[in-house]
């Protein structure tokens, strides 16, 4: 298998909405974005299936070894082959991949998050870092396009947040910072447990709102001159928007219920707001 089909195998395997929003995208673009879709699912993988953390924390060294040979020397593995490709035709910053290795870190590490500000900086690293590199195939004019692609990614982030709270809970994760928690009275067992009491569902619902805010904030800052060319994370936006609007309608008990939404509705949604920003239309987030 050539790195480029391994990385779209990895990207179409894993169901992910990215998906479906790179397939409005021309071939070379395509593949860069698989690209860097296929190095976030490896080192998220490291973060979630290995449990014993010096053994995750060599695996990252690793991948840290192989960006860094994506940039200057020749790389081993067919994701890491496939961004030494993409890098010479998009402009991307070798930063921006150490910043995602370290926000896998925190997760390996298991850093309490204490604060709000704690909660932004690992969504910068985790997925704001992700929409600089995006924006960088997509292409934009007006720079104002990076404030845009890291308040779109800290609104995906948290939407993931609220969607995958059940599951983080039982590895162990936490990431409804400590502070608000103590707010709302909610503790970490009722996170574990679903115990939906007043103060959880209401911490819930502020972090619901604090999402679906920080959509709208995005939107502000997205420059209509790049709405066409940054159409791929708008795509990703409304899916992701879809799926914080699931969670609210299953009154946010991701322990018996899934926030999920099918493949056939993300396609769906992509097509929708496809002809929407055809029409020079902003999605109805």
């Amino acid at each position: 298998m050539t790195p480029q089909a391994y990385c779209e195998a990895r990207t179409r395997g894993a169901g992910s909405s990215f998906y479906y929003a790179f397939l409005f995208l021309p071939p070379d673009k395509r593949r860069a974005m698989m690209a860097l879709y296929a190095f976030c699912r490896e080192v998220d993988d490291i973060a979630d299936r290995i449990a014993n953390p010096e053994v995750a924390e060599a695996k990252l060294g690793f991948w840290r070894e192989e960006i860094a040979r994506a940039f200057h020397g020749q790389p081993q593995h067919p994701a890491a082959r496939e961004i030494a490709w993409a890098r010479t035709r998009f402009d991307w910053d070798e930063e921006l991949f150490c910043e995602i290795l370290d926000g896998m870190a925190m997760d390996i590490a298991r850093a309490p998050i204490r604060t709000d500000a704690e909660l932004a900086l690992y969504c910068y690293r985790v997925a704001g870092a992700v929409g600089l590199l995006s924006i960088e195939v997509f292409g934009y004019e007006d720079r104002r396009a990076r404030d845009f692609a890291v308040k779109l990614g800290e609104a995906l982030q948290l939407t993931n947040i609220l969607r995958d709270l059940a599951e983080d809970a039982a590895r162990g994760r936490f990431y409804l910072p400590e502070e608000s928690r103590r707010r709302f009275g909610a503790s970490e067992e009722d996170l574990r447990t679903g115990n939906l009491h007043e103060g959880l569902l209401s911490l819930l619902a502020h972090y619901a709102h604090k999402a679906s805010a920080t959509y709208q904030e995005a939107l502000a800052l997205l420059p209509r001159r790049d709405l066409a060319t940054l159409e791929p994370s708008l795509l990703m936006g409304a899916i992701y928007h879809a799926q914080l609007r699931r969670f609210s309608r299953i009154g946010m008990d991701v322990w018996r219920k899934s926030a999920h939404i099918a493949p056939i509705t993300k396609l769906w949604i992509a097509w929708r707001t496809h002809r929407r920003l055809a029409r020079g239309r902003l999605p109805d987030w």
